[in-house]
């Protein structure tokens, strides 16, 4: 049997401005019909997403398709909120909540999200092969933008929307993502729980507001400071300053303590991404070097220590007679504007 006749171009460039997906509609529009799309399934270069929407999986010369930015897993929450988009119909729908996160590039999220959308003017709260659909306020759709080609609701609602639903952990990460890019001012952030006031999960998600600080510059030095605060020894800074003989700032550490003896104790949290590239291990070692010359005690720990809870465990046989502080007190949040990435941090993601 012969090989079926790829995608045509302008398909594929439709394509990659959805994450890969397309609908039944636009590939019907485009010449390509429900016979050819099951023949390119057989052969591997489509696979259903939803019921109505095909991922594709290969070009037209047979590669792999690309992942935008090397980031399978924020790609992944992407085409969550594509297919949700073009399940219901991309002219008229609208992503909502952690999909609507997703397309504005927050971080912080559970890898899997539910896919959910809003249909305009709006639709009753239900759900539709899997995709919920929500109703969107008056005073929502008057805020709903586009990302790329997707419409999608402001920050402030989709937090709004997500916060009440998501962990304390996801739900603090996601705060500090929002903030540290930039997506909403700190002063927002009363606006955001002012909307989720009221809603289910609101009660649950009191306490956290106060946990929220826009330095942390990924969910993994998110969730390590949280970690420390339940044991009672948060960080007495983020993003500290470690500064040489004269005064100098050389490098910044993602969390920091000041030890009994006057010497500083940095944490530094290594992401699984561009830290374990040969060239940047040589970086962070010359800056460790640089950073320990000073005294300070450094320690590093990885992705997998944050994620088994760790990192307390590894902290304070450190700390020595350091007060320990109760309910993060010892952390502040700085300016309301996201705070800038230093060219030689170590920090993961």
């Amino acid at each position: 049997m012969p090989a079926p006749a790829p995608l045509p171009p302008t398909l594929l460039r439709l394509a990659r401005t959805q994450e890969w997906l397309l609908s039944a509609g636009q590939c019907d529009a485009a010449g390509v019909g429900a016979g050819r799309r099951a023949a390119l399934r057989r052969a591997g270069a489509l696979a259903v997403s939803v019921r109505g929407v095909d991922q594709v999986l290969r070009l037209a010369d047979g590669a792999p398709v690309p992942v935008a930015g090397g980031d399978e897993t924020a790609a992944r929450r992407r085409r969550t909120a594509w297919s949700a988009l073009l399940a219901a119909g991309v002219e008229r729908a609208v992503a909502t909540g952690c999909c609507a996160l997703a397309l504005h590039g927050v971080d912080g999220l559970p890898v899997d999200v539910v896919r959910e959308v809003a249909t305009l003017p709006g639709a009753s709260h239900r759900l539709r092969g899997g995709t919920r659909v929500r109703t969107l306020a008056a005073s929502e759709r008057a805020r709903v933008g586009t990302v790329g080609a997707a419409r999608v609701v402001d920050p402030v609602t989709a937090l709004a929307q997500a916060v009440p639903e998501l962990t304390r952990e996801h739900a603090v990460a996601v705060l500090d993502s929002a903030l540290q890019r930039g997506l909403v001012r700190e002063d927002e952030l009363a606006d955001v729980r002012a909307v989720v006031r009221g809603r289910r999960g609101a009660a649950r998600s009191a306490s956290w507001w106060d946990l929220v600080d826009g330095r942390a510059q990924s969910p993994l030095e998110t969730w390590a400071r949280l970690q420390c605060r339940d044991a009672g020894v948060p960080p007495h800074d983020l993003q500290v300053a470690v500064r040489d003989a004269t005064g100098r700032t050389i490098a910044r550490g993602d969390l920091g303590w000041s030890l009994p003896d006057g010497r500083l104790l940095v944490l530094e949290v290594d992401g699984a991404g561009p830290h374990s590239a040969p060239r940047a291990l040589f970086r962070d070692r010359e800056r460790q070097n640089a950073v320990v010359a000073t005294g300070a005690l450094v320690l590093r720990v990885a992705a997998r220590e944050v994620h088994a809870g760790a990192v307390p465990s590894l902290v304070v046989p450190h700390l020595g007679a350091a007060p320990a502080m109760r309910d993060g007190a010892g952390t502040r949040r700085r300016s309301v504007r996201p705070a800038a990435r230093h060219p030689h941090r170590t920090g993961g993601s």
